[in-house]
Parts: C-alpha cells; sequence; structure tokens
C-alpha cells in the first residue's frame, strides 16, 4: 500500500497533522520572508546583502545538484516493489554470470533412474509420493499409471543427482505409502514418451515377423521370451497354457502365438500388470493378423573366384531349397552344424526358417540354387548364431560374410552378445569368429565348444540394413 495515499471504504484518507505542519510552514515562511524584504529595503547595506544571498543561494544549489548525481537517493526497485527495467536486468544478469560458479558445479552430475512402486488408489496418495522424491532433490521426467484392483501401480523415469542413491529414493517412497518398490538405471532411450515407443515397435513388427520376439522384449523390459511351436504342447495343456485370449500368472505371461503355438514372456524380479498384458496382447494379434511376412531386400555380391551370389533374407518358403542344399552337403559338414544325427537334419528347417524365432539369411547363386544359409536365432536372453556353407562353396569368405552380417543385426537389435556352438575341430568357425575383431569368451565341454562375442563395444558395420523394404541391388565384393 502507498505510503502517499491510503484509501478506506474507496474514499482518501487526509491526515490533519500533516496539513497543521504545512500551514505552519508557509507562516513562518512568509515572516523570514518580510524580515528579510525591511533588512535589505531600510538597512545600509542592502544591495550588497543582497547580492551576497544570490550567490549563496546558486552556490547552494550547485552543490545540491552535484550532490544527488553522485550519492543517488532513490530507494532500491526491491523496496518498492517494482519491477527492474530491461537495462538493469540484463546488466545484473551479466554481473551474477561474472560472479557465479560454474552451474554443473551448482547443480551436480544426475543420473537416471527407472522406478515403480504401488500406491493406494486415494487422493493425496500421489501427491505424497512426488512430495517425498522432490525432498530428495528427484526430477520427475514422465509418469505411467497401472490401474490394479487394489491400488495402482505408478512407473516414473527420474532424474536424480549422482550422490543420492537408490536405497535413498526407496526408502523416501517407503515413507511416503509406497509399497513393493522396484528401481534400475535407465539410460537415454527410456526418454523416449511410451506412444512413440509403442508405436515405432508396432511398425518394426508389421516389417517383420522376426521383430515380434524383440518388439515384447523391448515393450515390456528386461525378461526372457521363449516360443513354443504348436507340435510340441500336446494335449490338453495347450489350452491350459496359452488360452486364446492369453493368460497373465504374477511374473508369467502367456500369449497364443499366430502359428497355435505358445510365447511365454517372463520376469522373476517384477509382476506383469493388466496393462502390460493388454499391450502384449496387441502387438501379437497385430502380428497374427498381418501373417507371415520377411523384409525382400537382397544384394548382389562378387567372390573372388569372380561367380556373383545373392545375400537375402530367408523364410519357412525356401524349406524345400534348404532340404536340398542339405542332400548336397557332407556328412561331416551336416555333423559340424547340428551336433546330432545327420539323417534328422531336416527336421530343424522348418523351425529354423521360421521368423517366429529368428532371422536366416540365405546365399543364393545367379541360377537360384541356396548354398549357404545363416542364423540369428532367440534363444530366451541370449542369442544364438549358426552357420551352414555347402561343400563346394566353402573356403571362398561366403561364411565371414554371413556371420558379420548377422552381427549387424544383433547389434542393431540391440543384442549385449551372440554365442555359437559348433566342434573344436571346426577351424572354419574358429576362424570366422576371430574375424569379428570382438572380445570372445571360450568354453570347451566334452569336444563342444561354445564362442561368446560381446557386443558391447560391436560397431554396426555399413552393410544394408534388412528391415528396409525396398530392394537394394549394389555390386559388392566379399573377401576371401
Amino acid at each position: 500500500m502507498s505510503q502517499v495515499k491510503r484509501a478506506k471504504n474507496g474514499r482518501p484518507v487526509h491526515h490533519w497533522r500533516r496539513d497543521l505542519v504545512e500551514l505552519a510552514a508557509l507562516f513562518t515562511a512568509v515572516a523570514v520572508a518580510d524580515a528579510v524584504a525591511n533588512l535589505i529595503g531600510h538597512g545600509p547595506d542592502g544591495p550588497t546583502l543582497l547580492l551576497i544571498s544570490a550567490v549563496v543561494l546558486v552556490a547552494t544549489a550547485g552543490f545540491h545538484t552535484w550532490w544527488s548525481h553522485r550519492h543517488g537517493h532513490a530507494p532500491p526497485a526491491g523496496d518498492t516493489g517494482s519491477r527492474p527495467t530491461a537495462a538493469a536486468r540484463t546488466a545484473g544478469a551479466s554481473e551474477a554470470d561474472a560472479t557465479a560458479p560454474d552451474a554443473g558445479a551448482v547443480a551436480g552430475e544426475t543420473v537416471l533412474w527407472r522406478m515403480r512402486t504401488t500406491v493406494r488408489d486415494e487422493p493425496g496418495s500421489l501427491a505424497a509420493l512426488c512430495a517425498a522424491l522432490a525432498g530428495q532433490r528427484v526430477d520427475i521426467l514422465s509418469l505411467q499409471t497401472h490401474p490394479l484392483t487394489e491400488g495402482t501401480v505408478d512407473e516414473f523415469l527420474l532424474r536424480v543427482p549422482a550422490q543420492v542413491s537408490a536405497s535413498d529414493i526407496t526408502r523416501a517412497v517407503s515413507h511416503a505409502g509406497g509399497a513393493g518398490t522396484w528401481i534400475e538405471r535407465a539410460d537415454a532411450h527410456d526418454l523416449v514418451d511410451a506412444p512413440t515407443r509403442v508405436l515405432g515397435l508396432a511398425t518394426r513388427t508389421a516389417l517383420d515377423a522376426a521383430e515380434l520376439p524383440l518388439a515384447l522384449r523391448q515393450l515390456l523390459g528386461r525378461c526372457t521370451i521363449r516360443s513354443l511351436p504348436a507340435g510340441s504342447v500336446r494335449g490338453d495343456r495347450a489350452d491350459e497354457a496359452a488360452p486364446v485370449e492369453g493368460a497373465l500368472e504374477d511374473t508369467v505371461m502367456r500369449l497364443r502365438a499366430p502359428e497355435g503355438g505358445v510365447i511365454t514372456v517372463e520376469r522373476p524380479y517384477l509382476p506383469f500388470t493388466p496393462t502390460e498384458f493388454a499391450r502384449a496382447r496387441a502387438l501379437v494379434e497385430l502380428d497374427a493378423r498381418l501373417g507371415p511376412r520377411v523384409p525382400r531386400s537382397q544384394d548382389v555380391l562378387t567372390l573372388p573366384q569372380g561367380n556373383d551370389i545373392t545375400v537375402r533374407r530367408a523364410d519357412a518358403g525356401d524349406v524345400d531349397a534348404a532340404k536340398a542344399m542339405h542332400e548336397r552337403c557332407s556328412a561331416r559338414t551336416l555333423s559340424m552344424r547340428y551336433h546330432g544325427p545327420v539323417g534328422d537334419a531336416d527336421k530343424y528347417l522348418n523351425h529354423l526358417l521360421s521368423p517366429r524365432f529368428g532371422r536366416t539369411l540365405a546365399v543364393q547363386t545367379a541360377s537360384g540354387r541356396i548354398v549357404g544359409l545363416g542364423h540369428l536365432l532367440w534363444d530366451g536372453d541370449e542369442t544364438e548364431i549358426a552357420l551352414l556353407v555347402e561343400d563346394d562353396w566353402q573356403r571362398r569368405g561366403i561364411g565371414g560374410e554371413l556371420l558379420g552380417r548377422l552381427v549387424t543385426m544383433a547389434v542393431e537389435t540391440g543384442c549385449e552378445s551372440v554365442y555359437a556352438v559348433t566342434q573344436s575341430s571346426n577351424t572354419g568357425m574358429v576362424a570366422a569368429m576371430r574375424g569379428l575383431d570382438l572380445p570372445l569368451d571360450y568354453q570347451i565341454e566334452e569336444g563342444t565348444l561354445v564362442i561368446t562375442a560381446r557386443l558391447d563395444a560391436a560397431a554396426v558395420s555399413s552393410r544394408l540394413s534388412y528391415d528396409e523394404v525396398q530392394q537394394h541391388q549394389p555390386e559388392h565384393s566379399v573377401r576371401d
């Protein structure tokens, strides 16, 4: 409220004391002026005294002006409640930037966390949770809610000061009413909002049936996905394991696969919510409606010997051509690949060539004959690589070319590692794995060699992506 003029009941309030003081000052000034006039008019030195008074008055006025410019008497902006001018704000910001410490030093480093907790479904429960996180200087970047029969599961993406530990966060959440709290580190990929991520996964699944297990894993987080063919489920157990509408049992969900088998998704550390189950079922239904599909992109390569070969995606439609290749392979080559009775090799092809269980690359000659197969197989949390090259086409670099492309596809899909199962005497496969220039782990047991390549340091090669629908036919050369 102003100190000059106040209002009461909408009318200005006048102070009689101030009016009385002003009237007394006026009478005093008149009396002093009359005395000075009499002194100047009737005194012997009147003109001199008048001149001296004028000089003193001018000097006093000049001194007052100089003093006012040097020592401003205006109150600071904060005292009057007014906003500073634009120039003052700019000058203040410049001084603050020059004197303040580095913003990063003040705020400190931050890390990303994903957290889930269950709260009571009542007003104020989420507010209490947010207040507890704010007390730890935690920034909530995104929030998803998963309604339950009793309570609600809230899923947060948090930006947390580096000095705040996970136990500090869970303790604060517990005190605010959260129960069953789970937390793990997140990365920049989690910054993508949920609708955008789901649409991207649906697009990938629509282009390639082999993307379904990967899409489910990215949709549901860290989990184990297994596909069981329809022929492996007998009797009433099939209906029990995967009814048409699916089944949700705490940390396990079972979905009816499009071809009649069972897709089992399991994560032992965190129960699935009905919202997650509905999302996964919608993705599987989309895959079933679209039917079998594989991108038809291909590359034409030139071998050192001058032969042209085509590398393309293969599917169940190539079963007959793959069986014909088996017939041309020697028993030793088949035993190196399948580690079992050679006569049973054809039985694996329907499974291997199905996009439900992974991706397959086929090497085809100019005449259309398949002479090599490379498989990238989803095996729960792990990914297996397997190669088979016809005897007459071995030692030409085909195996290395297939292996490099399969690793590129594994990196593109986010796999952390790939492994190959072979015999210790299979020097060709060992040499091809070493040619990847990746960290390798070796395990030998009863003549069986398992080579694991870690992909965390792998760079995606410049080879064409097999996720594209368009056909590409550039000329390449294969190293021997």
